[in-house]
């Protein structure tokens, strides 16, 4: 449902701006509402898994998202929206961390560990493909609306299965006084550093009021840091959490591979509406084959999660999703969908989902229980500031290749420098991994059964 909720309003942006009487700026914000509330508090929400209860804030986290959808949906005006966005986000950086921080800490090692996290990581990504499919089919045959009210029912069933199905379990951080001005400090720079990335559409990245903003949210991360080295509270994030290198290449990892993955969605679904002319239902429908082939990577990864460290796969499906990114980087204003989406999307599916697992799991290995949803939040965060940098930097490499011209020929040399930009980073990310990343063995341990932890007595 994050993850959906991502893209699934993409597609319908042009029919929100008619409904609801949108500007061409203000419209932007219907995206950065969501991402700024999302990327400034998954910090705040890991630690608030860890000290107040991984369940009661996931539970508020889904009822939260749930009830801004419905707002959303029935917004009237403009600012009633962009609110509701904002809201859904608020209950995104809850619910994210705190459901990763109970797969984390149900599944600590072993085979069980590579199963769950190609489950998770296989759900997250296919919906954020699907929301491209999703939102296409319900703003071309029920209504821009319809992509907010999607969220209700599946938040409903989330919050029935999660109070019947998650056991309760003392919080596993509340060990002192929370250290108020550092979650301050971190907040409001995370914040400010997405504010400032996510407006350089409107504001150039060497203007003034860009420059000021992110020099003033760097200002205020090296604050908390210098917070947190010297706090004797309990801290937002422990500074020591960074000398597991693990958790740092993972993160990196991830941060690269969001800064790739977030604009291609953005390039090739603008590319088949733009340039080969297809309506927003049929986009939906050939982002399918990248999602089926994203689900086929994930289960192959927890094959061969038994045999292969994870490492090994996640260089390897950094590889394959370079090379169909590559192959993206060839479309053309001629082309068409078998030859110049068709055969990238497979590739590129495949190697995204050879590696999310395993980058999911490297990320919290070797955390202690108590911190698995800092951890966690952290992991969400690297993801969601490298979709919002890439998205920034990619899409304006992309604008000033195209220029002021709108014919299919410019906007074309536009995306497929966009997604060949993808590719490199996708490289650099690889590199990482075969750096940062320390050489292990495939996982291995003990089986251990799926409702260890989780699924309550009785249930």
């Amino acid at each position: 449902m994050v993850s959906l909720d991502l893209s699934v309003v993409n597609v319908g942006l042009p029919r929100i701006g008619a409904g609801l009487g949108f500007g061409p700026v203000g419209l932007t914000w219907v995206i950065h509402a969501y991402a700024l509330t999302f990327g400034g508090l998954l910090l705040l929400g890991g630690r608030a898994a860890d000290r107040y209860g991984r369940k009661r804030v996931l539970l508020f986290g889904l009822g939260l998202f749930g009830l801004a959808s419905l707002l959303g949906g029935l917004a009237q005006e403009p600012g009633q929206l962009v609110a509701a966005r904002a809201a859904q986000g608020i209950g995104a950086a809850a619910l994210a961390p705190a459901a990763l921080a109970l797969l984390t800490a149900t599944f600590p090692s072993g085979r069980a560990r590579v199963r769950a996290f190609g489950v998770w990581s296989a759900t997250n990504a296919a919906g954020g493909a699907l929301g491209v499919v999703v939102g296409g089919l319900l703003t071309q045959y029920a209504g821009w609306r319809w992509v907010m009210f999607v969220n209700v029912p599946m938040a409903a069933c989330a919050l029935l299965l999660a109070r019947r199905g998650v056991a309760r379990t003392e919080p596993a951080g509340r060990s002192g006084r929370p250290d108020v001005i550092g979650a301050v400090l971190a907040t409001a720079g995370m914040t400010l550093l997405v504010f400032g990335v996510v407006r350089t559409g409107q504001y150039a990245w060497s203007s003034p009021v860009t420059l000021t903003t992110l020099a003033l949210a760097v200002a205020l991360l090296v604050a908390f840091v210098q917070v947190e080295r010297a706090t004797g509270r309990e801290p937002l994030t422990r500074l020591g959490l960074f000398a597991n290198r693990s958790v740092v290449g993972a993160n990196v990892y991830n941060l690269l591979v969001g800064a790739a993955m977030t604009p291609s969605f953005y390039f090739v679904s603008l590319y088949l509406q733009e340039v080969l002319k297809k309506g927003p239902a049929l986009t939906g429908v050939m982002f399918l084959p990248f999602t089926f082939a994203l689900v086929a990577g994930s289960v192959l990864a927890v094959k061969l999660g038994y045999r292969l460290p994870p490492r090994t796969l996640l260089v390897a499906g950094g590889l394959l999703t370079a090379a169909g990114f590559a192959w993206f980087g060839l479309i053309s204003a001629d082309g068409s969908f078998t030859t110049d989406v068709l055969g990238p999307s497979i590739i590129a599916g495949v190697g995204f989902g050879l590696c999310l697992g395993p980058v999911v799991s490297t990320a919290t290995a070797g955390v202690a229980p108590h911190e698995s949803g800092a951890a966690s939040g952290l992991l969400n965060s690297s993801r969601q500031i490298g979709a919002s940098l890439g998205l920034a930097a990619l899409g304006t490499a992309a604008h000033h290749r195209t220029g002021r011209a709108v014919t299919p020929g410019a906007l074309d040399t536009g995306y497929a420098l966009g997604l060949t930009l993808g590719a490199a980073l996708l490289l650099a990310a690889v590199l990482i991994a075969l750096t940062v990343l320390r050489r292990t063995g495939p996982p291995v341990g003990p089986e251990r059964t799926a409702d260890h932890g989780l699924v309550s007595a009785g249930d």
